[in-house]
C-alpha cells in the first residue's frame, strides 16, 4: 500500500536530513555546519523529490520531530543533537546536554477556575492558540512564575544577531514586589508537538539581544489533556539549560474546587 502524503514528506526530510549529518560528521565534532542549499542538493544525491518549502525540513526536526535515531545515537551518553540557527539560511547540528521534556505522569495537579470566555473557547484555531488564550485569561504565567505578567506581545518576530529571524509565541513582561523587571518568552505546543531545547536557547538569545536589562525567564508550555496545562520554567547552569521547575493547572468549573482542595492548597504554605 502507498503511504500518505504527509507520511512520504516525514520520510523524505528524515533521509535528507540523515544526508547532510553524514557528509558534516566527524568522530569527536560537537558542532557541525550546513546551509539551506544542502537540502536540495542532499534530496538530489538520494535521487528524492526536492521539498518545496526547504525551510520546513529544517523547522520540523527543530520543532515538530526528534532527530532520527541515526543521528542521536552518535551523541555522547547525556547529550543529544539539535539543529540551531547560526545566520540567515545557515545552520548547526550542536551537541548540548540532554533534557527530558514530556510532561511528567506524576506531578499534584493544582485546579484553577477556568475564566476563559466561552466564546474564546469556541472559536480557538487549534491547540496552539487556544493554549496561548488560556495562559491569558487565566493568569497562567503569574501563577507559575510568582510574577504579576502582562502580555506584551504574541506571535514576536526579531532578528538576532548570529541567529537570523524568528518567533516566539508569546512575550510578556512580569515585575517581582521589589520591583525588578523579568522579560518572559512563552513557547507554547500542542500533544503532538514537544518543546526544544534549541527554542529555548534562542529564546535566551533573542532576550539578551532585544531586553538586555530585564531578568530572563524563559517559559515552555504544553497541553497534557483537554484541561491540564503543563508549564515548565528554565534556567541556565553550568551543564546548559535546564528545567527550574515543572507545574501542572487543571481549569476545572467553579464547583469542582471543593473545601478539600483548598484545605490541600492552604496546607503546601503552612504545612
Amino acid at each position: 500500500m502507498t503511504n500518505p502524503p504527509a507520511e512520504r514528506g516525514r520520510n523524505t526530510y528524515t533521509a535528507i536530513i540523515l544526508k547532510i549529518f553524514e557528509d558534516g560528521h566527524a568522530h569527536g565534532a560537537e558542532s557541525i555546519p550546513f546551509e539551506r542549499d544542502d537540502i536540495p542538493s542532499a534530496a538530489e544525491a538520494l535521487g528524492l523529490e526536492i521539498p518545496k518549502n526547504l525551510g520546513d525540513v529544517v523547522y520540523t526536526f527543530r520543532y515538530r520531530s526528534p532527530l532520527p535515531n541515526e543521528i542521536q545515537s552518535l551523541a555522547d551518553p547525556g547529550k543529544m543533537w539539535v539543529i540551531n540557527p547560526a545566520g540567515p539560511g545557515r545552520y548547526r547540528f550542536d551537541l548540548v546536554h540532554e533534557v527530558d521534556l514530556p510532561p511528567s505522569q506524576r506531578l499534584t495537579v493544582t485546579k484553577v477556575p477556568d475564566a476563559t470566555p466561552g466564546v474564546i473557547e469556541r472559536y480557538s484555531l487549534g491547540d496552539e492558540q487556544s493554549l496561548l488564550a488560556r495562559l491569558r485569561y487565566n493568569r497562567l504565567i503569574d501563577l507559575a512564575t510568582g510574577l504579576t505578567c502582562y502580555s506584551l506581545q504574541n506571535h514576536f518576530r526579531t532578528a538576532v544577531p548570529d541567529i537570523g529571524q524568528i518567533e516566539v509565541d508569546e512575550v510578556y513582561i512580569g515585575i517581582d514586589r521589589e520591583g525588578a523587571h523579568y522579560i518572559i518568552p512563552v513557547q507554547a505546543k500542542s500533544r503532538r508537538d514537544s518543546l526544544s531545547i534549541a527554542q529555548i536557547e534562542q529564546d535566551y538569545a533573542m532576550c539578551r539581544s532585544r531586553f538586555p536589562l530585564l531578568i530572563a525567564k524563559p517559559i515552555g508550555t504544553q497541553f497534557v489533556d483537554d484541561r491540564t496545562v503543563a508549564m515548565f520554567e528554565f534556567e541556565r547552569s553550568d551543564e546548559g539549560i535546564r528545567v527550574a521547575s515543572e507545574r501542572h493547572y487543571r481549569l476545572v468549573e467553579p464547583e469542582e474546587l471543593s473545601q478539600e482542595d483548598l484545605i490541600n492548597y492552604r496546607q503546601r504554605l503552612f504545612g
